[in-house]
């Protein structure tokens, strides 16, 4: 028994803020500071009140009508999320409940921009043990309500947005291969160190970054877990017909790419235009470039994250 994926869908809130936006709102910084550090040239927000499980619900949407799979066949929805709607119940469970499903098991994951990786990896083993059929993948994110925007370092970096897929058993391999890893020790370089706690915010609610100890332990990772991936599915990184890494910086892209020997004109890029949506970065790159055509049937296509934890995977999938 294996997995396939069946249907893609993803969601971007509102219109494109782009960098001149962000100076007009009083962020002391420019197009240039940005583009040239990061690649990013616009991102979404989400409008005032609009949650995480708002957005997965559209993308989760998307994706089951292209798959042909109605939600009450799900019995598996795994949602991978650092910005839930709450802290119970879960994200899942509550866009469960909006698509009508009743009885599929429902959680969230929260490995940050790895999230999407982790769930897609969970998702196949349960279909693999032969405990279930149609699963239904979230990557969701409100990051903008996490963001310190007097700092410039950090709230220009990110934005909004949900990518889905459907994955449903099969005879046939889909997901080759997957990986995940973790390590602990470097929580320091990425994070939000702050909870609630007796009703007040303790700590700091705000994402805090060290870019340039991010930079060095993205790009090896990345590499490191690409080529895992590709050695446990018996293939070279020059077999891959398609790399999506998590779009957190182009810098970052660029660096993995040549790292793996994969030609950057197999690199699938939506920072310029979406900005670090954290976990729902892959899945709504991986929709893009699935409904304009780009990935054909019989393509094999690496997927991969890293963020805070330090959490880091990858998926090898075909199509």
């Amino acid at each position: 028994m294996y997995a396939r994926l069946i249907g893609t869908g993803s969601y971007l809130p509102g219109i494109p803020v782009c960098n001149d936006d962000l100076a007009a709102r009083g962020i002391d910084t420019n197009d240039e500071w940005i583009v040239t550090r990061t690649g990013i040239r616009s991102r979404h927000l989400a409008s005032h009140g609009s949650t995480s499980s708002e957005l997965g619900l559209i993308a989760a949407q998307r994706a089951l009508e292209m798959a042909g799979v109605s939600p009450a066949d799900l019995d598996l929805i795994v949602v991978a999320t650092s910005t839930p709607d709450y802290i119970f119940p879960s994200t899942a469970c509550l866009i469960q409940a909006k698509l009508g499903n009743k009885g599929a098991a429902a959680f969230d994951v929260q490995a940050v921009c790895a999230g999407f990786t982790y769930a897609l990896g969970i998702a196949e083993k349960f279909i693999r043990s032969g405990s279930h059929k149609k699963v239904l993948v979230i990557g969701a994110e409100v990051f903008s309500r996490i963001l310190d925007w007097n700092d410039r370092g950090t709230c220009v970096l990110f934005g909004d947005g949900a990518g889905a897929v459907v994955l449903e058993a099969s005879d046939r391999p889909g997901i080759l291969a997957t990986a995940m890893h973790a390590d602990g020790s470097q929580n320091g370089i990425l994070n939000v160190p702050g909870q609630i706690c007796g009703g007040q915010v303790t700590g700091d609610p705000f994402l805090r970054m060290d870019g340039q100890a991010v930079f060095k332990f993205a790009v090896r990772v990345l590499a490191d877990v690409a080529t895992e991936v590709c050695q446990t599915a018996g293939i070279q990184t020059a077999d891959v017909d398609w790399l999506i890494p998590h779009q957190a910086n182009i810098r970052i892209i660029e660096a993995t790419g040549k790292k793996l020997g994969i030609d950057r004109n197999k690199v699938i890029v939506t920072v310029d235009r979406h900005g670090n949506t954290s976990a729902a970065s892959v899945p709504l790159a991986l929709d893009e470039a699935v409904r304009d055509g780009r990935i054909q049937r019989g393509q094999k296509v690496l997927v991969e994250g890293v963020g805070g934890g330090f959490t880091w995977g990858a998926a090898l999938l075909e199509f």
